[in-house]
């Protein structure tokens, strides 16, 4: 069974407080959710049209997993302390067989 994984590659962070309170929120809910965080921040080079911010790189044993931890109650939260903190591509997707 592939696996799953969130991609999340940050164009801009305009509140690093409510990135902060998303943080603290999001980690535990993403455990919860069987998630275990690949790449977080670090160094990046960016090419072609990607921009050199935040990237962060979570796995999860399925891709079904991947899909229900975003709805989970705890990671919606997550959600709400960060609301227009940043502006960021977020994705799902299925890993190779």
């Amino acid at each position: 069974m592939p696996k799953g994984y969130w991609v999340s590659s940050y164009r801009t962070i305009s509140d690093p407080e409510k990135l902060a309170a998303y943080n603290k929120l999001a980690g535990p809910a993403v455990q919860a959710g069987g998630g275990r965080l690949l790449i977080r921040g670090g160094r990046v080079v960016a090419h072609d049209a990607g921009i050199a911010e935040r990237t962060v790189v979570i796995e999860f044993d399925s891709f079904e997993q991947a899909l229900a931890a975003r709805e989970s109650e705890a990671y919606q939260e997550a959600l709400v302390a960060l609301s227009d903190g940043v502006e960021r591509d977020f994705r799902k997707v299925e890993g190779i067989d």
